[in-house]
């Protein structure tokens, strides 16, 4: 056992677009006051829970960082949010 456990937060939403967008405003605003791994956030339907949708682009870039944008961004990654 590596010592680190998992949350599994079961939270309900009408459809796939509007999960993501509540796991990514979820993932942002704990990343403040807990460890979160951005890229390691799926989502999927309640019967279907083997089949995961990526939340997070999470893209390695330059300096080891990875990309914190949506995973259908069109624009360049970024290892931060704009302010």
């Amino acid at each position: 056992m590596t010592g680190r456990f998992v949350i599994h937060l079961p939270v309900a939403a009408a459809d796939l677009g509007r999960a993501r967008i509540l796991a990514r405003v979820a993932g942002r605003a704990l990343r403040f006051v807990a460890p979160i791994e951005l890229g390691g956030i799926t989502v999927s339907a309640e019967d279907e829970q083997h089949v995961r949708h990526w939340v997070f682009c999470d893209r390695p870039l330059d300096g080891g960082r990875r990309c914190v944008l949506h995973t259908d961004h069109r624009s360049p990654c970024v290892a931060r949010l704009p302010r």
